[in-house]
């Protein structure tokens, strides 16, 4: 990724040294949440935000079991440019009469959080507040930063070889059909920019909705264009260069490469300007059950993706001068999400899978000083362990109420009935999923948020959750010791 502007690092350090003034009269704490297409972005921080504020038992977040943490609220939202994340609404939506999952995140929000707590020894024991400024924003975004350190013939180059491979081609195979149509020496015209970048947009919105596809090609704000949709920042698209050919001035592919640039200055910079740049801590949500279940091709673009975000953080420890002015990402969250959706006895197992997805990529950042850890989670536990008998077996399953219209094999679920099933086995040795001739089939249904009973004063409750405690103990807890 190239280097922000000397005008942008000075802007930083200068949001970063009043942010660090601010936090000497209290701990401030900037924690982003994102993840790829289907990961659970929303109901993650959702419940986050819930256990928090209605004093959920979180048996590994230290300050909680310690019965540190004296009250949780709400307070106004900071950033006047950022939308707040609308927690009211999402948390009426899981726990509402009809239990539906809520909206998946298509924009930055933020929202603030105080947490009045005691410290639990050293110099400045006694009460104190963290002010915890949580960051949604979509995974699209993120990989969005790769492009800063790329030209726009590496990256139709990338784009076009991507198309190409075999599990890809069914879905690319109307834009690789127009892209040979497509002369990239052609005349600069305006028209024909437009026309194939809708069609280029089509297979991006294809590839994002197949089930088969957990990764996701850049640029992310195409699929998610807001005010400038329309614009010529977002008209453009690749072009079959080949590694001989180089975009001129005048050519189709010379007016390509100019938008390619102006998306970059104009929609990736100000992002990392504003708000990826001023992170102190992050965790990345994945859904690695879809992957395994897609096969390993669909493994090796969840890898290659994975680097990829964790390449754009800026990680490392902070020193007392970097952390005035130049802030890094000190501690890094991959989190395999839907844990739920299958046997506890396989949570050990898919940690494992999240681990070696990230494990090279995570050596470079550990290498930086920073923390990067893997787990297995479920934000919102929608299921419970049974288990059935097939022949003289008892084989260990979930049990839930499917979504309405859910399908497995011939059955078809109404949303209201609850059924048992096996989703399958992980692998032993998280090296085999890159096994082309295994095919890890691990399938469940989209289940129903769960329906949680009041306490006996008639309270609502948090819903379930599986190691969302432990997520919050290395996220913010050395933040409440």
């Amino acid at each position: 990724m190239s280097q922000p502007s000397y005008l942008d690092e000075a802007r930083n350090a200068a949001l970063a040294f009043g942010d660090s003034l601010l936090g000497l009269a209290r701990p401030r704490l900037r924690l982003g949440v994102t993840g790829l297409s289907r990961s659970g972005k929303t109901v993650f921080t959702t419940a986050l935000i819930q256990n928090l504020i209605e004093g959920a038992k979180l048996p590994v977040l230290k300050a909680a079991t310690e019965g540190r943490i004296a009250r949780v609220r709400l307070v106004p939202q900071p950033d006047p440019d950022i939308p707040r994340f609308p927690y009211e609404a999402h948390r009426a939506a899981l726990n509402g009469p009809e239990r539906r999952w809520p909206d998946s995140t298509r924009r930055i929000s933020e929202l603030r959080v105080e947490i009045d707590y005691e410290r639990a020894a050293g110099w400045f024991k006694g009460p104190a507040t963290l002010t915890l400024d949580i960051v949604d924003y979509p995974g699209e975004w993120l990989l969005d930063l790769a492009l800063m350190g790329q030209d726009y013939k590496a990256w139709s180059v990338q784009a076009v070889a991507d198309a190409r491979k075999p599990h890809r081609r069914a879905v690319a195979s109307g834009w690789l059909a127009d892209l040979a149509g497509r002369d990239p020496a052609g005349p600069a015209d305006e028209l024909a920019a437009e026309a194939a970048s809708i069609v280029f947009k089509t297979y991006l919105a294809a590839l994002r909705a197949d089930p088969e596809a957990v990764a996701v090609t850049p640029p992310g704000r195409f699929l998610m264009p807001g005010d400038l949709e329309g614009s010529p920042a977002l008209t453009f698209a690749p072009l079959d260069l080949g590694h001989d050919t180089e975009p001129l001035p005048g050519t189709l592919a010379g007016l390509m490469a100019e938008r390619f640039e102006a998306y970059k200055r104009v929609v990736v910079a100000p992002f990392f300007r504003d708000h990826f740049a001023r992170l102190d801590r992050q965790i990345v949500l994945v859904d690695a059950l879809a992957a395994l279940d897609a096969g390993a091709p669909a493994l090796a673009d969840l890898e290659t993706a994975l680097g990829q975000a964790l390449a754009a953080f800026q990680v490392g420890r902070n020193s007392w001068l970097s952390s005035w002015f130049a802030p890094r990402i000190e501690r890094v969250l991959f989190a395999a999400t839907k844990a739920d959706h299958i046997h506890h006895a396989s949570h050990d197992r898919l940690a494992a899978v999240m681990s070696h997805l990230v494990a090279r990529a995570a050596s470079r950042a550990q290498g930086a000083g920073a923390r990067v850890e893997s787990m297995a989670l479920a934000a919102v536990r929608a299921t419970r362990e049974v288990r059935i008998k097939e022949g003289r077996d008892e084989l260990p399953a979930i049990a839930g109420v499917p979504e309405a219209g859910e399908e497995i094999g011939e059955e078809i679920f109404d949303g209201v009935a609850e059924a048992a099933i096996f989703p399958g086995e992980l692998p032993e040795r998280p090296e085999a999923i890159f096994d082309p001739a295994v095919r890890w089939q691990i399938r469940a249904p989209r289940f129903r948020p769960p329906l949680v009973a009041p306490d006996a004063g008639g309270r609502t409750r948090p819903p379930p959750q599986i190691r969302l405690d432990r997520a919050l103990e290395f996220l913010i807890g050395d933040k409440l010791a």
